[in-house]
Formats: structure tokens, sequence, C-alpha cells
């Protein structure tokens, strides 16, 4: 049984190893395993994600819960997203979320219920003290979702690949309040 995490109008389900290598099989294949229908571009990350989520876990099984979830549209029982954690919470109690949402279905508020809903879940283990996530240094789609969270911007970091980014994050007594 797949964990899952359920909202008003999304379920995010925990990939597990045969899912992760359905998904890089192909959204056929994704249909014939959930039985759902896979909206065109859901997977914004795109294969490397999930790529590390299957080495991650095939090394640390337990590790699951705090990698790749799908995103399904309850209404439609269509596959419209995908994100989660990028591993497990750090020894100071820190976890990192992110998250993607099909163009087609963007500006509809799904990605701030995604985010809310794996901030939320994160925070059900009590290990954890903080949620962060990373966006680009700039005014975006991502900082509005991450602010409705409750988010503070935290700083600014620098990644090899995307460059300058700013850091949000809300502790567990900010979250609770």
């Amino acid at each position: 049984m797949r964990n899952v995490i359920e909202t008003e109008r999304l379920r995010l389900i925990c990939c597990d190893e045969l899912l992760i290598c359905t998904v890089l099989e192909s959204d056929a294949a994704i249909t014939a395993m959930l039985h759902v229908e896979v909206a065109p571009e859901w997977n914004y990350g795109g294969a490397p994600a999930f790529q590390f989520s299957l080495k991650q876990i095939t090394e640390h099984p337990d590790d699951e819960k705090w990698m790749t979830y799908v995103v399904v549209l309850k209404s439609e029982n269509r596959l419209i997203g995908g994100g989660g954690y990028k591993g497990k919470p750090t020894a100071e109690g820190m976890v990192e979320i992110g998250y993607g949402i099909a163009e087609s279905y963007r500006n509809r508020g799904f990605a701030t219920e995604m985010a809310m809903a794996l901030t939320q879940n994160a925070f059900k283990d009590s290990t954890v003290k903080m949620v962060v996530a990373h966006t680009l240094a700039e005014e975006n789609a991502s900082v509005k979702v991450l602010k409705r969270c409750g988010m503070k911007y935290a700083g600014e970091g620098y990644d090899p690949e995307d460059g300058k980014l700013w850091r949000w994050e809300i502790n567990r007594d900010d979250f609770n309040r």
C-alpha cells in the first residue's frame, strides 16, 4: 500500500521503486498502473528527479516517504504534476520541498495546495523543525505559492545549474499558528 497524502482536490501518491520505474518508462505505463489519465507536460522536473529518487530509495528504502510524489487531480482522475521532498530530514530537523504542476493546470491553486500538503505532512514527523524551499531569485509564481504557505524569505544562495536562488522557510511554531 502506497503512502498517499489527500487534500480537498488532490491525491499525492508516494513513489515506490515500481512506480518510479513506471514513470521513467512512459505515460502510457503510468495510466496502466495507476488507472489515471496523464496530463501533457506533467513532469516538470523531468527524468533526473525520478532517477535521483530511485537511487535513493533503492539504497535507503526507509527514505521512500521523503522522496517523490505524483499528483492526481481527483475530479478528473488525471496526473497533473509531481514533487515531494529532497530527502529525509537533516540532523537539524530541516526538510526541503519541491513541486511542479503541468502548465495547463497552473493558476488554479494546485501548486499552493500541494506545497501546503507537503509542509503539513512533513510536520507530522516530530523530528521536522523546519521546511524549506528554493525559487529562482525573482518574483514569480513559486514565490507567491510559498508566501501563501506562510514561508518567509530567508536569504540568497547559488546553484551551479540554476544560478542565484532565494531560500524560503517556515518553522513548526509559525506553521501551527
